[in-house]
Protein backbone atom coordinates (compact mmCIF):
# COMPACT_ATOMS: atom_id res chain seq x y z
CA UNK A 1 0.00 0.00 0.00
CA UNK A 2 1.34 3.41 -0.93
CA UNK A 3 1.92 5.96 1.80
CA UNK A 4 -0.06 9.08 0.84
CA UNK A 5 0.34 10.79 4.22
CA UNK A 6 0.71 14.56 3.93
CA UNK A 7 3.84 15.97 5.51
CA UNK A 8 3.66 19.15 7.56
CA UNK A 9 6.00 21.68 5.83
CA UNK A 10 7.12 22.95 9.25
CA UNK A 11 8.51 19.49 10.04
CA UNK A 12 10.90 19.55 7.07
CA UNK A 13 14.19 20.35 8.74
CA UNK A 14 16.51 19.16 5.98
CA UNK A 15 16.97 19.71 2.25
CA UNK A 16 18.48 17.36 -0.31
CA UNK A 17 19.01 18.83 -3.76
CA UNK A 18 18.89 16.47 -6.73
CA UNK A 19 19.20 16.56 -10.49
CA UNK A 20 17.36 14.26 -12.86
CA UNK A 21 19.20 11.91 -15.19
CA UNK A 22 17.80 9.81 -18.06
CA UNK A 23 16.95 6.34 -16.83
CA UNK A 24 18.66 3.40 -18.53
CA UNK A 25 16.94 0.82 -16.27
CA UNK A 26 14.82 -1.68 -18.23
CA UNK A 27 11.15 -2.27 -17.42
CA UNK A 28 11.00 0.64 -14.97
CA UNK A 29 8.32 3.34 -15.14
CA UNK A 30 9.46 6.94 -15.52
CA UNK A 31 11.97 8.64 -17.80
CA UNK A 32 14.41 9.93 -15.16
CA UNK A 33 16.23 8.93 -12.01
CA UNK A 34 17.33 11.35 -9.27
CA UNK A 35 20.87 11.76 -7.99
CA UNK A 36 22.09 14.11 -5.28
CA UNK A 37 23.48 17.31 -6.71
CA UNK A 38 27.14 18.00 -5.87
CA UNK A 39 26.99 16.57 -2.38
CA UNK A 40 30.59 16.14 -1.21
CA UNK A 41 31.83 13.35 1.02
CA UNK A 42 32.61 14.76 4.47
CA UNK A 43 35.64 13.70 6.52
CA UNK A 44 35.66 13.07 10.27
CA UNK A 45 37.33 16.46 10.73
CA UNK A 46 34.58 18.25 8.78
CA UNK A 47 31.80 16.50 10.71
CA UNK A 48 33.44 17.40 14.01
CA UNK A 49 33.84 21.00 12.89
CA UNK A 50 30.11 21.05 12.06
CA UNK A 51 29.43 19.83 15.60
CA UNK A 52 31.32 22.85 16.88
CA UNK A 53 29.75 25.45 14.54
CA UNK A 54 26.18 24.17 14.24
CA UNK A 55 25.79 21.78 17.15
CA UNK A 56 27.34 23.94 19.83
CA UNK A 57 30.12 21.55 20.88
CA UNK A 58 32.45 23.54 23.14
CA UNK A 59 35.01 20.88 24.05
CA UNK A 60 38.48 20.25 22.66
CA UNK A 61 38.00 19.80 18.90
CA UNK A 62 41.36 18.10 18.31
CA UNK A 63 40.68 15.58 21.07
CA UNK A 64 37.16 14.94 19.74
CA UNK A 65 38.57 14.10 16.30
CA UNK A 66 41.15 11.77 17.85
CA UNK A 67 38.50 9.95 19.93
CA UNK A 68 36.18 9.45 16.96
CA UNK A 69 39.02 8.16 14.82
CA UNK A 70 39.89 5.72 17.61
CA UNK A 71 36.24 4.66 17.76
CA UNK A 72 36.12 3.87 14.04
CA UNK A 73 39.45 2.05 14.22
CA UNK A 74 37.96 -0.16 16.94
CA UNK A 75 34.76 -0.65 14.90
CA UNK A 76 36.86 -1.84 11.96
CA UNK A 77 38.81 -4.20 14.23
CA UNK A 78 35.65 -5.76 15.65
CA UNK A 79 34.04 -6.07 12.21
CA UNK A 80 37.07 -8.04 11.07
CA UNK A 81 36.45 -10.43 14.00
CA UNK A 82 32.93 -11.12 12.73
CA UNK A 83 30.91 -8.76 14.95
CA UNK A 84 28.12 -6.57 13.61
CA UNK A 85 27.94 -2.94 14.77
CA UNK A 86 24.70 -1.10 15.46
CA UNK A 87 24.87 2.59 16.39
CA UNK A 88 21.11 3.17 16.29
CA UNK A 89 21.23 4.96 12.93
CA UNK A 90 22.74 2.22 10.81
CA UNK A 91 24.31 -1.19 11.25
CA UNK A 92 27.39 -2.64 9.59
CA UNK A 93 28.05 -6.33 9.30
CA UNK A 94 30.57 -8.60 7.54
CA UNK A 95 29.39 -10.65 4.57
CA UNK A 96 30.98 -13.64 2.83
CA UNK A 97 29.92 -14.04 -0.80
CA UNK A 98 29.82 -17.02 -3.11
CA UNK A 99 29.09 -20.62 -2.17
CA UNK A 100 30.83 -23.60 -0.52
CA UNK A 101 30.56 -27.20 -1.74
CA UNK A 102 31.12 -28.82 1.65
CA UNK A 103 32.09 -28.15 5.25
CA UNK A 104 35.67 -29.10 4.35
CA UNK A 105 36.06 -26.33 1.77
CA UNK A 106 38.84 -23.86 2.46
CA UNK A 107 37.91 -20.20 2.07
CA UNK A 108 38.82 -18.92 -1.39
CA UNK A 109 39.17 -15.12 -1.50
CA UNK A 110 38.19 -14.97 -5.17
CA UNK A 111 35.27 -17.39 -4.96
CA UNK A 112 34.07 -16.17 -1.54
CA UNK A 113 34.87 -12.44 -1.39
CA UNK A 114 34.65 -10.61 1.93
CA UNK A 115 32.59 -7.43 2.05
CA UNK A 116 30.78 -5.25 4.58
CA UNK A 117 27.14 -4.29 4.28
CA UNK A 118 25.07 -1.50 5.76
CA UNK A 119 21.50 -1.52 7.03
CA UNK A 120 19.34 1.47 7.99
CA UNK A 121 18.12 1.46 11.59
CA UNK A 122 15.10 3.07 13.26
CA UNK A 123 16.68 6.41 14.25
CA UNK A 124 17.62 7.16 10.66
CA UNK A 125 14.31 5.95 9.25
CA UNK A 126 12.46 8.31 11.59
CA UNK A 127 14.22 11.25 9.91
CA UNK A 128 12.85 10.48 6.44
CA UNK A 129 9.72 12.59 6.95
CA UNK A 130 11.80 15.63 7.91
CA UNK A 131 13.65 15.73 4.56
CA UNK A 132 12.48 17.83 1.61
CA UNK A 133 13.70 16.86 -1.86
CA UNK A 134 14.30 19.79 -4.22
CA UNK A 135 14.72 19.03 -7.91
CA UNK A 136 17.24 21.32 -9.62
CA UNK A 137 16.18 20.27 -13.12
CA UNK A 138 17.87 18.03 -15.64
CA UNK A 139 21.54 17.19 -15.25
CA UNK A 140 24.08 17.68 -17.99
CA UNK A 141 22.99 15.28 -20.72
CA UNK A 142 26.51 14.76 -22.03
CA UNK A 143 26.66 11.60 -19.95
CA UNK A 144 27.06 10.42 -16.38
CA UNK A 145 28.46 7.52 -14.37
CA UNK A 146 25.87 5.98 -12.07
CA UNK A 147 27.56 2.94 -10.51
CA UNK A 148 30.93 1.22 -10.39
CA UNK A 149 30.77 -2.44 -9.37
CA UNK A 150 33.74 -4.62 -8.46
CA UNK A 151 32.36 -8.02 -9.43
CA UNK A 152 34.67 -10.18 -7.30
CA UNK A 153 34.35 -7.94 -4.25
CA UNK A 154 30.57 -7.54 -4.74
CA UNK A 155 31.13 -3.87 -3.99
CA UNK A 156 29.18 -0.96 -5.52
CA UNK A 157 30.74 2.54 -5.50
CA UNK A 158 33.00 1.55 -2.62
CA UNK A 159 36.10 -0.63 -3.06
CA UNK A 160 38.03 -2.27 -5.90
CA UNK A 161 41.04 -4.50 -6.44
CA UNK A 162 43.63 -4.52 -9.28
CA UNK A 163 42.94 -7.41 -11.64
CA UNK A 164 39.26 -7.68 -10.71
CA UNK A 165 36.44 -7.34 -13.21
CA UNK A 166 34.47 -4.09 -13.07
CA UNK A 167 31.10 -3.01 -14.42
CA UNK A 168 30.40 0.69 -14.97
CA UNK A 169 26.79 1.73 -15.59
CA UNK A 170 25.59 5.14 -16.70
CA UNK A 171 24.41 7.12 -19.69
CA UNK A 172 26.35 7.97 -22.88
CA UNK A 173 29.52 6.45 -21.46
CA UNK A 174 30.61 4.41 -24.49
CA UNK A 175 34.31 4.87 -25.29
CA UNK A 176 34.51 5.92 -28.94
CA UNK A 177 36.55 8.17 -31.19
CA UNK A 178 40.03 8.50 -32.69
CA UNK A 179 41.51 10.80 -30.05
CA UNK A 180 44.51 8.96 -28.49
CA UNK A 181 43.42 10.14 -25.04
CA UNK A 182 40.08 8.33 -24.93
CA UNK A 183 39.40 5.43 -22.57
CA UNK A 184 38.39 4.44 -19.05
CA UNK A 185 40.76 5.91 -16.48
CA UNK A 186 41.34 5.37 -12.76
CA UNK A 187 42.37 8.80 -11.47
CA UNK A 188 43.94 9.09 -7.99
CA UNK A 189 42.55 11.87 -5.81
CA UNK A 190 45.99 12.59 -4.38
CA UNK A 191 47.67 13.07 -7.77
CA UNK A 192 45.33 13.23 -10.81
CA UNK A 193 48.36 13.34 -13.15
CA UNK A 194 48.96 9.65 -12.32
CA UNK A 195 45.76 8.44 -14.01
CA UNK A 196 45.85 4.78 -15.12
CA UNK A 197 44.02 3.60 -18.24
CA UNK A 198 42.08 0.33 -18.30
CA UNK A 199 43.33 -1.48 -21.39
CA UNK A 200 41.23 -4.64 -21.08
CA UNK A 201 37.65 -3.75 -22.03
CA UNK A 202 35.28 -6.66 -22.73
CA UNK A 203 32.01 -4.76 -23.23
CA UNK A 204 31.59 -1.18 -24.41
CA UNK A 205 28.02 0.13 -24.62
CA UNK A 206 26.41 3.54 -24.08
CA UNK A 207 24.97 2.39 -20.73
CA UNK A 208 27.49 -0.24 -19.62
CA UNK A 209 31.24 -0.87 -19.76
CA UNK A 210 32.83 -4.09 -18.51
CA UNK A 211 36.57 -4.46 -18.09
CA UNK A 212 39.49 -5.41 -15.85
CA UNK A 213 41.08 -3.08 -13.29
CA UNK A 214 44.67 -2.29 -14.36
CA UNK A 215 47.41 -3.76 -12.11
CA UNK A 216 49.29 -0.48 -11.59
CA UNK A 217 47.16 0.95 -8.77
CA UNK A 218 49.32 2.78 -6.22
CA UNK A 219 47.04 5.17 -4.35
CA UNK A 220 44.11 4.72 -1.97
CA UNK A 221 41.23 6.84 -3.35
CA UNK A 222 40.26 7.13 -7.00
CA UNK A 223 37.60 8.60 -9.25
CA UNK A 224 36.53 7.05 -12.52
CA UNK A 225 36.93 9.13 -15.67
CA UNK A 226 35.56 8.14 -19.06
CA UNK A 227 37.14 10.14 -21.85
CA UNK A 228 35.26 9.70 -25.10
CA UNK A 229 34.01 11.34 -28.29
CA UNK A 230 30.70 9.49 -28.11
CA UNK A 231 27.83 11.92 -28.69
CA UNK A 232 24.95 9.49 -28.37
CA UNK A 233 24.85 8.88 -32.13
CA UNK A 234 27.16 6.36 -33.79
CA UNK A 235 27.68 8.35 -36.98
CA UNK A 236 28.20 11.76 -35.35
CA UNK A 237 31.16 11.69 -32.94
CA UNK A 238 32.15 14.77 -31.00
CA UNK A 239 34.92 16.86 -32.50
CA UNK A 240 36.81 16.84 -29.22
CA UNK A 241 36.67 14.36 -26.38
CA UNK A 242 34.46 14.89 -23.34
CA UNK A 243 35.33 13.76 -19.84
CA UNK A 244 32.70 12.09 -17.65
CA UNK A 245 33.76 11.97 -14.00
CA UNK A 246 32.18 9.87 -11.26
CA UNK A 247 30.69 11.95 -8.44
CA UNK A 248 31.84 9.27 -5.99
CA UNK A 249 35.25 7.92 -5.01
CA UNK A 250 36.28 4.29 -4.79
CA UNK A 251 38.95 2.88 -2.51
CA UNK A 252 41.61 0.36 -3.49
CA UNK A 253 41.32 -2.61 -1.16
Amino acid sequence: MKNNKLVDPDSLLHRIRVKLYPSYLPKVEGKYIARTNNQKSLSIEEVCNSMRIRGGFDGNLKRLIEYIQLYYDEVAYLLCDGFSINNGYYSIYPNIGGTFNSTKDIHDRKKNPISFRFGIRRKLRQLFDSIAIEVDGLANTNGFIDTYTDVEENSVNETFLPGNQFIICGSKIKVAGDDPGIGVFFVPIEDPTKAVKATRIAKNLPSEIIGIVPPTIEYLLYRIEIRTQFSGMVDKPLKTKKIIISDFTIESA
